[in-house]
């Protein structure tokens, strides 16, 4: 499964988001399965994420999903939010060393 999430974030929250987003991080770099590839990205507006996730199955996306930190991140996003996460399946047409 390959998934891109893009939302934007209040402007007096961006800092909060970030910090959690950071934690998932610390998370999954404990953890440091090579087959979890995730990535977020901050867009030139400073207030707009997204977020791209590949994982080979639902055992492996529960390792992100599962996991206390992102649990943490999800808890009040919409809260967060002045546009509600959009998440997209993404079909691979090529890559080099991404996903």
């Amino acid at each position: 499964m390959k998934l891109l999430v893009r939302y934007r974030v209040k402007a007096d929250r961006v800092a909060e988001n970030e910090s959690l987003v950071r934690a998932v991080y610390s998370g999954l770099l404990k953890i440091a399965d090579p087959d979890v590839h995730y990535a977020t990205f901050k867009l030139n507006d400073g207030r707009t994420f997204v977020h791209i996730a590949s994982f080979p199955s639902k055992e492996k996306e529960a390792i992100l999903t599962e996991s206390p930190a992102f649990k943490a991140f999800q808890k009040d996003l919409k809260d967060r939010c002045d546009e509600l996460p959009d998440p997209q399946p993404l079909t691979e047409v090529g890559s080099f060393g991404f996903v």
